[in-house]
């Protein structure tokens, strides 16, 4: 008898049990990330004279974005051990008699872990960005003194219409910048108008008002100074400072990057590293459909339950280190972003994925030895 989701008794059975090991493992993990957190970080907050009730809420925010890093190992991790005790007492053997085929576990499975890597995707942009936000405010304000308005960008430049930006110092948190550059091009060519100099710039969503201002035409070579003059310049600098003020990119939400990269990407900047940033979000979420495929690729080979955990950290490891070569190969223009933040995944799953097929489908593997014995005769 199914229910109203289509799931049977077995289904309900599986994903009950799955939960169990989960939540087991999850709150062991969470619990080591938190005290390993706690000694690395505990003298900088008793430095910083901060009372309980902040260090317990700055770890309190964060354990959302622990559980949302921790959720693909302790996916793996827990369907191998429930996989194993499947098949130590027997239920999975049963269940083979009784008509339940590998190939409905995989698919099953798989179906199940799609369903998680959603779920991990929503869970890690809300509470995980809102938390990780927090925490970051908390230890860059309170315990590291870096206010919004003292955040410094030197060397900025920027492409905004017919003008190219380039100040040596701005100043998101305040809507300033020094010692400013503007080459302006005309619109309907590159033929470069006038080059303007200027102090000091007060910037809004309007535009950038520049202060003592110095105006080269370089059609007719006259100069010309004022006290002020206006740009239609609309880059408000809210993206920098969004990557700033957060340190690391894979911080900012996903629909913030994505703004972030359309800003960047139409001013002439860099934005390669922040597309694998941005691929690597719904990478990182699908990995736990991947370590599904790990997990059931695993007990193919061993039933050992301890020899297959024991596999599972190795090939966490490994999963983790492809994926920084090709993050790392993203944000060095080698491999397209898309490529480079998926290339784990698509490594090992097209790898676990090959070996359940060849265990699972008795029919392709007659196929590939049907295929092999006519090349072998084609041959002679």
């Amino acid at each position: 008898m199914r229910s109203f989701f289509g799931i049977g008794v077995l289904g309900r059975y599986l994903i009950l049990q799955n939960l169990y090991l989960m939540g087991v493992c999850l709150f062991a993990g969470t619990c080591i990330y938190l005290l390993s957190d706690i000694f690395d970080r505990l003298d900088d907050f008793l430095k910083a004279g901060l009372g309980a009730e902040t260090i317990l809420f700055y770890f309190l925010v964060k354990t959302p974005m622990i559980i949302s890093q921790l959720l693909p190992a302790i996916f793996l991790l827990a369907l191998v051990l429930q996989l194993g005790i499947l098949t130590r007492t027997r239920e999975m053997l049963a269940l083979r008699a009784g008509g339940v085929s590998f190939g409905w576990f995989v698919r099953f499975f798989l179906v199940y872990a799609v369903v998680w890597s959603m779920g991990q995707m929503v869970f890690s942009q809300f509470l995980g960005v809102f938390g990780e936000y927090e925490a970051n405010r908390i230890w860059k304000e309170d315990v590291r003194k870096r206010q919004a308005d003292d955040l410094v960008i030197s060397d900025l430049w920027f492409r905004d219409g017919p003008f190219i930006v380039l100040a040596r110092e701005a100043f998101p948190g305040m809507s300033r910048a020094t010692d400013i550059t503007v080459y302006e091009f005309a619109t309907d060519n590159l033929d470069l108008i006038r080059i303007l100099t200027a102090r000091r710039a007060l910037i809004d969503d309007n535009g950038w008002g520049l202060l003592d201002v110095h105006e080269l035409d370089t059609r007719t070579f006259a100069s010309v100074t004022r006290s002020s003059q206006f740009l239609s310049v609309r880059q408000n600098l809210k993206a920098y400072a969004a990557v700033e003020l957060k340190g690391d990119t894979a911080d900012l939400p996903l629909f913030e990057l994505s703004r972030a990269i359309d800003k960047l990407e139409e001013s002439g900047s860099n934005v390669e590293i922040l597309k694998t940033v941005w691929h690597g979000k719904w990478s990182y979420a699908f990995s736990i459909s991947v370590m599904a495929l790990l997990a059931l690729a695993l007990i193919t080979f061993s039933e050992n339950v301890y020899a297959n955990v024991g596999l599972s950290l190795l090939l966490i490891f490994v999963q983790y280190g492809v994926h920084t070569v090709g993050a790392t190969a993203g944000e060095q223009a080698v491999l397209p972003p898309i490529i480079a933040a998926w290339l784990g995944n698509i490594i090992m799953g097209t790898l676990a994925g090959a070996r359940l097929v060849w265990v699972a489908a008795p029919g392709f593997k007659a196929t590939l030895r049907a295929w092999g014995a006519g090349l072998r005769l084609a041959r002679t």
